[in-house]
């Protein structure tokens, strides 16, 4: 069992460095991570952008109906990432700063909001135990 347990967390942790070394690809060498995807046709990448926001839609979802809160907390605000750099790409890439802020900076501000919110609640507080007389 615990060779086991160590294989899924050695899978688990290459999931995780493939999502940091994807991620990293676009954002220091767009054009070669781009030419590497396999799409031809600029459209596609808004298949990219919708499939990946419904991941993250349900990784969330996930959480929040097995009732993992503070998971599903810090997951959020891990997220909030997405709506940060949403604004600086609307900004550095031909958008007005006006509309950026207006879509995306406010979608990060209920983000880290909501984030926030789950990670200060508490554990229910349990009354104590009868006692025995």
């Amino acid at each position: 069992m615990e060779e086991e347990m160590r294989f899924n967390t050695v899978m688990a942790a290459l999931v995780v460095v493939a999502g940091f070394w994807f991620g990293l690809g676009y954002l220091l060498n767009g054009d070669g991570a781009a030419a590497g995807f396999g799409i031809v046709d600029p459209a596609g990448y808004y298949v990219v952008k919708g499939v990946r926001d419904i991941a993250y839609g349900l990784t969330a979802l996930i959480l929040l109906l097995l009732g993992h809160r503070r998971a599903l907390g810090w997951v959020i605000l891990a997220d909030a990432i997405i709506p940060i750099g949403d604004c600086l790409a609307v900004i550095t890439h031909g958008g007005t700063v006006g509309y950026a802020l207006m879509v995306h900076g406010s979608a990060a501000v209920l983000v880290l909001l909501t984030a926030g919110l789950l990670l200060r609640e508490t554990a229910p507080a349990r009354l104590p135990a009868p006692q025995a007389q």
